[in-house]
């Protein structure tokens, strides 16, 4: 007979609170040392949203400094809201990237359009005007019902804020892959402009000068947002998804008064510093405006308005409600700044005084009240741990499999799939706000007019952005890949006639403690300063993004760089991706016929995943080749052109043919491996046949290798030996790429 037992359960001791706030043990006792006790439960939030990875940077600072960042037209570089530069004129330019994927993982329409809300305010808070936007989405395949809702969700969130707030969307990438299965990534980027006079930094400075929050009042939306959302991966439990924190709610049309008031502040020089309420809310703007002036602050909790009633003190100063500014006012001008934003009906409320108390950020329950929070603003703000986190070795390449040297059975079909025409997304952007635009999505790169911001006249030059990223290069080889991404930028403002100015970054990572993570990290960094010191280009900014990870696997490494550039004569549109009847494609660059690191062979022959060495990039013929594509451009020698990246020459002829309804027939390529591969530092450019003589001999000066591919005109695409396509075959597949993967499921359901 069995004797049955009974068991009691032990008691569970509950979560130590630091845990629950993201703070590892070591971390609580720098933070006992720092205040030379231990801290309350609000201090404990304001230090577990302050030292989180998303607003400390501790895992990757130490490796951010390897970067490029100063040049003489560099006027404000990494560290503040936005990067700043010179463009001549009296004029500046200010540029950030920043990331909302997790965010956007949860709550897809308001994850992206608080992310574009963000990009905004970081940029007029430097005194710029917001011009232009650009999303980088990745998003996994379109298979998957997820996914589709992701996207659906991000683009209307990205329309929806940025249509309403009046700046255009004017270029972006989409691309889907099984990498980013439940963890998409939405990266924004923000271009503005201003009079160089108009410059002012997120800092506080005069002792007695007042703390005047700008904008929405404060709420339980967003507490522990981004800054606990961007520092953890994905769980796939009940309990992990409880412990997934709000997602901030924007209001485009508050944010449009916000931009006005704070402009119509900056320019009556009513504001001393100002900031911008993100990641971290109030707990980030107090103390990093404080740090960055040498100075104290003490704020009064009872004067922030709150639109939830019964808020303890932590969610007020942890809440990353949206549309709301930190700006720091002289006594005397008070009155002023209260009219101003009374006039374009925005609250303004002072909720706090800067001192001289030793640098410390005091938090008080209400004037000569009771004090909640005392911390030197430092600690939080450039005081967090520096993590020095273990590098894996660098992984074996994978080599291309055997049979990657024979042709497929069918070219065709293999080139119809190599590029995807994305206007179903940009279609429901306003592209043309601030009648700016020159070229906008689908071109290169975008060009928008430089007109100056004092007088709204054009000053006779352009602007040109692009974004790129290239998660299968990367994955391969992420120093070699982030430099060939930073390359394939360089040549896309080249292909629209611009020179480079600045690069700024939003570097998706998975999880830091993984060492092959900070592997893929440290070598992405190496080769973007590999790059950016040949093509001589700044980082003037950045992001950094990391865990990105769900259902246990890290996302393939994705730095996404956007580049800046300047048009230094704007005399025609650039040349797009078009072909004309009667030309000439020629190849500028050295022809390679390697594929390694290809869409071809991932998709062929790596079940998806990338396979092989990537191309060899020589970084100083990369420059030569963009110095001459954009003389060339500049000149008006080219008609049509693009850069041969993502697909290859085969992706490069689909969009050439699809973008103009006119035909080409290619001979003498190295068979499916010139077609499909990848290396960088070349172009298609369809040329007038009676110019081709002058542009061959442009390159040959230059030194740079250049081949006639064959005629363009009439209604067939082929590759001699290897595609035979009708034109408007080729047109259809590549417009109802998109769309017709939505169409499919809905059909299917």
């Amino acid at each position: 007979m069995t004797a049955t037992v009974r068991t009691v359960e032990e008691p569970v001791e509950p979560e130590p609170l630091h845990r629950a706030l993201g703070l590892t043990d070591d971390e609580v006792l720098a933070i006992e040392a720092i205040l030379g006790r231990r801290p309350n439960g609000l201090e404990l939030a304001m230090y577990a949203v302050m030292w989180s990875e998303h607003c400390s940077y501790k895992s990757s600072r130490s490796h951010l400094r390897r970067l490029p960042t100063e040049a003489p037209h560099v006027l404000v570089g990494p560290g503040e809201n936005a990067g700043v530069v010179d463009v001549g004129d009296g004029i500046a330019a200010a540029i950030r990237i920043e990331s909302h994927n997790h965010p956007s993982a949860i709550e897809p329409y308001q994850g992206a359009a608080t992310g574009v809300g963000g990009i905004l305010r970081d940029i007029f808070t430097m005194g710029a005007r917001p011009i232009a936007l650009m999303d980088p989405l990745r998003v996994g395949p379109l298979s998957d019902d997820r996914s589709r809702w992701i996207l659906e969700g991000i683009v209307s969130g990205v329309s929806g804020y940025g249509n309403a707030v009046g700046v255009p969307t004017v270029g972006g990438e989409v691309v889907c892959d099984d990498t980013y299965t439940g963890n998409p990534l939405v990266n924004v980027l923000c271009l503005g402009i201003l009079p160089a006079e108009r410059l002012v930094l997120g800092r506080a400075s005069g002792v007695g000068n007042l703390a005047v929050l700008l904008g929405n009042a404060t709420g339980r939306d967003g507490i522990g947002g981004a800054s606990v959302l961007a520092s953890a991966g994905f769980g796939e439990g009940p309990e992990e998804q409880a412990k997934r924190p709000s997602v901030q709610v924007g209001d485009p049309f508050e944010e449009k008064r916000l931009i006005e008031a704070c402009l119509a502040l900056l320019d009556a020089r009513l504001v001393v510093g100002i900031q911008d309420l993100g990641a971290a809310g109030l707990s980030g703007a107090t103390s990093e405006t404080a740090s960055r002036g040498g100075v104290g602050m003490d704020v009064y909790v009872d004067r922030i308005p709150q639109r939830e009633a019964g808020m303890e003190p932590f969610e007020v100063m942890t809440s990353e409600s949206q549309e709301r500014m930190l700006a720091i006012v002289e006594p005397e001008d008070l009155d002023e700044v209260l009219a101003i934003c009374a006039r374009w009906e925005v609250r303004a409320h002072v909720i706090g005084t800067v001192t001289g108390e030793g640098g410390r950020l005091r938090v008080y329950d209400r004037l000569d009240g009771e004090v909640l929070a005392d911390v030197p603003a430092a600690s939080l703000h450039d005081d967090a741990p520096r993590y020095d986190r273990p590098l894996a070795e660098r992984p074996a390449p994978v080599p291309l499999p055997a049979g990657a040297a024979t042709a497929p059975a069918d070219c065709g079909a293999d080139l119809l799939g190599s590029a995807m025409d994305t206007s179903w997304v940009w279609r429901q952007y306003d592209h043309q706000l601030f009648l700016n635009t020159v070229a906008g999505p689908g071109a290169q790169a975008a060009v928008l007019k430089l007109k100056d911001p004092r007088t709204g006249l054009a000053t006779g030059r352009a602007l040109a952005l692009t974004t790129d990223g290239n998660h299968r290069w990367c994955a391969l080889d992420a120093r070699a890949g982030t430099a060939m991404v930073v390359a394939e930028s360089a040549l896309n403002l080249a292909c629209v006639g611009a020179r480079p100015l600045a690069l700024v970054n939003c570097l998706n990572f998975g999880n830091p403690e993984h060492p092959e993570v900070m592997r893929q990290l440290s070598d992405a960094i190496d080769g973007m300063g590999d790059a950016c010191r040949a093509l001589g280009v700044p980082v003037v900014g950045g992001n950094v993004s990391l865990y990105n990870e769900s259902r246990g696997s890290d996302i393939d490494p994705t730095p996404v760089v956007g580049l800046l550039g300047m048009v230094d004569r704007l005399e025609r549109r650039p040349p797009g991706a078009t072909l004309l009847e009667g030309g000439r494609l020629l190849h500028v660059g050295r022809r390679s016929a390697d594929l390694g690191g290809s869409r071809w062979a991932a998709a062929t022959h790596g079940g998806g995943r990338p396979v092989g060495a990537l191309p060899a990039l020589d970084l100083a013929d990369h420059r030569s080749v963009c110095d001459l594509v954009r003389d060339l451009v500049a000149d008006g020698l080219v008609a049509g052109i693009s850069d041969v990246a993502d697909g290859g020459i085969a992706a490069a002829l689909v969009e050439l043919v699809a973008g103009s309804g006119v035909g080409v027939s290619v001979t003498g390529l190295d068979g499916h491996g010139e077609l499909f591969g990848e290396a960088a530092g070349r172009v298609l450019a369809c040329v007038d046949a009676g110019r081709v003589a002058e542009v061959e001999g442009r390159c040959r000066a230059a030194g740079v290798p250049v081949a006639d591919l064959g005629p363009t005109g009439g209604d067939r695409l082929v590759v001699d030996g290897l595609v035979d396509l009708d034109v408007a075959a080729v047109t259809f597949a590549w417009r109802r790429a998109l769309p017709a993967a939505f169409a499919t499921a809905a059909v299917s359901h």
